[in-house]
């Protein structure tokens, strides 16, 4: 247990880290695309509409598991799709803020990392899950992909029992998209009010 602690502990960390060094890229970086307005001005609506998809579809995660994570395989709604839903709307999340930047390079760079570093982290969440639960865990598998939602493999039940106290919590953490795409906004506007440099371009 003290193991899997030390484990999350790192892996908030090393994304906090990576964050702070991709948000000081943005500070002071602009986009070629922006020359080109119809160009910048889709990526930053896909980035948009990435963005709000995650936040939905966190929030939806955040409903089933708020409160049974520890005790209790879901598998149903969203995690009746794919065993990591939250992840992968983590990642769709995270390449929208990207293209919010009108930049193609910050997305691709949020991908690669996203794509070197959490396959670590589902596995080693799997291996928890099967040590829980065994068996049962080891089924699922078999039925539901890891990561890639089937659209076709969807269940939900007639009700569900949420549970507030831990709900809550989750729902803010699930803004965090919706609140970076406005911070980007505001960085483009100290950009074009020359209080924030533009060091460098990207495409």
């Amino acid at each position: 247990m003290e193991v899997d602690k030390l484990f999350a502990v790192m892996r908030i960390r090393l994304g906090q880290l990576f964050m702070a060094g991709l948000g000081v890229v943005i500070l002071f970086t602009g986009s070629r695309w922006s020359e080109n307005g119809i160009a910048g001005g889709v990526l930053f609506l896909v980035g948009a509409t990435l963005a709000g998809l995650a936040t939905v579809g966190r929030m939806w995660c955040s409903v089933y598991i708020s409160g049974y994570k520890k005790d209790t395989l879901v598998t149903t709604g969203p995690y009746s799709m794919c065993r990591n839903p939250l992840y992968f709307f983590s990642l769709l999340g995270a390449v929208g803020v990207g293209l919010a930047t009108r930049t193609l390079t910050i997305p691709a760079i949020i991908f690669i990392a996203f794509a070197v570093y959490y396959p670590v982290v589902i596995r080693r969440e799997e291996q928890r899950l099967l040590g829980i639960h065994g068996k049962r865990f080891e089924e699922y598998c078999k039925k539901v992909p890891r990561f890639i939602p089937s659209f076709s493999s969807f269940t939900e039940p007639e009700e569900y029992v949420i549970k507030p106290k831990f709900l809550r919590g989750r729902f803010s953490d699930s803004l965090w998209f919706v609140w970076l795409i406005g911070i980007i906004a505001l960085i483009e506007s100290l950009h074009g009010h020359g209080i924030a440099p533009v060091y460098f371009k990207l495409y």
